[in-house]
């Protein structure tokens, strides 16, 4: 018996987007999409909506963990050039100081830290994203240049193994949305 993953991508169609006028009914409407299976869709709305993001299935993502890690790839970094600086390559008496003189070092060490902790967090947000992007689909249904004044848009795309095109426009129209349309890929 095989166990074969059928995408039911349809081509030329990235999904099917509804327009919703409250961010509430997106809620809604996120909610009863993911209740009756689809896990592939997105939101667009022109404000932070509380919960948004967990009503449509977004896991926690990585970008702490990483800059967790950047951070203490630098604090690490900046402790170990300072110790070859002032031990090993150039050694330097001062005052009777011993040459590893560690708390002196703490400042550089923490800019370093912080350093490598905003350059980390940067490219994760860029490419974890897939940033910079002039383009997406979405950008083809006329009603979406509303998203960034006072519209709310829901969005259910067709890499989504249960989407049917009809299935899904029936869907979006069944739980509040006005202006339910095809997105060309």
């Amino acid at each position: 018996m095989s166990h074969e993953i059928v995408l039911s991508e349809e081509p030329g169609v990235h999904g099917v987007m509804a327009e919703f006028l409250s961010p509430e009914a997106l809620l809604r409407a996120g909610k009863r999409a993911y209740a009756a299976g689809y896990r592939r869709m997105d939101a667009y709305a022109p404000m932070p909506v509380e919960g948004l993001a967990e009503v449509i299935g977004f896991k926690k993502n990585k970008v702490a963990l990483a800059v967790l890690c950047g951070g203490s790839f630098g604090a690490i970094g900046g402790f170990t050039l300072l110790e070859w600086i002032a031990g090993i390559a150039y050694p330097h008496n001062v005052g009777g100081r011993p040459l590893n003189s560690w708390p002196s070092w703490i400042p550089i060490t923490f800019e370093c830290m912080i350093l490598c902790s905003a350059i980390t967090s940067l490219l994760c947000v860029l490419f974890m994203n897939g940033l910079p992007k002039p383009y997406h689909p979405v950008f083809n249904v006329p009603e979406f240049a509303r998203a960034s004044k006072d519209r709310f848009f829901l969005c259910i795309e067709s890499s989504d193994p249960q989407f049917r095109a009809e299935e899904a426009m029936d869907f979006l129209r069944e739980v509040g949305g006005r202006e339910v349309s095809i997105v060309p890929a």
